[in-house]
C-alpha cells in the first residue's frame, strides 16, 4: 500500500486572505516503510512573507525569490502523488492551500482519500496535546533538530508518529495472523522464520534504506531481534 506523508509551509493561515504555498514536502511510504523517494520543492509565492510566519518557518521572502513559481512544479508534485492516499497532520490545512493553489493553476484538485493524523490522535488522546511535537514526546521520537517548522523534517517526523498512530511499529510477518484490529497485541514467535532458506528479492539501495528505517525504532525493535537470532 502506497502513501504520502504530506506537509506545506505558507506565507499565512488562510489562502482566502491571499496566502501562498512556499514550500511543500511529499515522503513516499509502503506498507508503512519510507522508501527514500521524496518530492520537496520551495515556492515563489509571488508575494511577502510576513515576519510573523517567517519566525515560524525561518523562510525568508529574499530566499524565496529565485525558486520556482507553484505554475511551474504543480505537474511534477502531481505526477508524485498519484492517486495514493494522503497523510497529513491537520490536513484541511494543507490540501485547502494545495488545492487553491492548484485551482490557480487550472490543474484538477487533489480528489485522493485523506488521512488526517490530528484526527487519529485526537481519537487515541482524547483531551491530550497532539501537536506534531506533543506526539512526538508521546512516541520518545527524537525531534531535537526541530527549532522551527521545515516541510521536509515535519513529513519525515509525521512518517513516524503516523507508523506509532498505526500501531504498525513491528508489523507481524505471519501471513495467517489477521492484524485488521490493530487495538490488539500480536505476538510474534521468531522460530517461524527460522531455517527458511529463501533467496532475498531486495535491492541493495531497498536494504541500505531498510537498516537506516530499523535504527529509528530503537534498541527494542522486532527487526533487531531478528537480525542478532538468524
Amino acid at each position: 500500500m502506497r502513501e504520502i506523508i504530506l506537509d506545506t509551509e505558507t506565507t499565512g493561515i488562510k489562502f482566502s486572505e491571499g496566502h501562498r504555498v512556499i514550500e511543500v514536502a511529499a515522503l513516499e511510504v509502503v506498507d508503512y516503510l519510507p522508501t527514500g523517494k521524496v518530492f520537496h520543492k520551495y515556492i515563489n509565492p509571488q508575494r511577502d512573507v510576513p515576519l510573523s510566519s517567517t519566525d515560524i518557518h525561518g523562510i525568508t521572502e529574499k530566499f524565496l525569490e529565485n525558486k520556482p513559481l507553484f505554475i511551474d512544479i504543480a505537474e511534477e508534485f502531481l505526477e508524485f502523488i498519484q492517486n495514493d492516499i494522503i497523510v497529513a497532520h491537520n490536513a484541511p490545512f494543507d490540501i485547502g492551500f494545495l488545492n487553491f493553489e492548484l485551482q490557480k493553476c487550472q490543474k484538477n484538485t487533489l480528489t485522493n482519500k485523506i488521512i488526517d493524523t490530528l484526527t487519529l490522535a485526537r481519537e487515541r488522546f482524547p483531551g491530550q496535546g497532539v501537536s506534531l511535537d506533543a506526539l512526538c514526546k508521546k512516541f520518545s521520537i527524537d525531534n531535537s533538530q526541530r527549532e522551527k517548522h521545515s516541510a521536509t523534517l515535519d513529513a519525515e517526523l509525521l512518517s513516524r508518529v503516523y507508523i506509532e498512530l498505526n500501531d504498525a511499529r513491528e508489523p507481524s510477518l505471519d501471513l495467517s495472523i489477521d492484524i485488521k484490529d490493530s487495538s490488539k497485541d500480536i505476538d510474534f514467535d521468531i522460530t517461524l522464520l527460522q531455517n527458511r532458506k529463501l533467496d532475498s528479492r531486495i535491492t541493495r539501495e531497498e536494504e541500505k534504506l531498510h537498516k537506516e528505517f530499523v535504527v529509528t525504532l530503537g534498541k527494542n525493535a522486532l527487526w533487531n531481534k531478528f537480525k542478532d537470532e538468524k
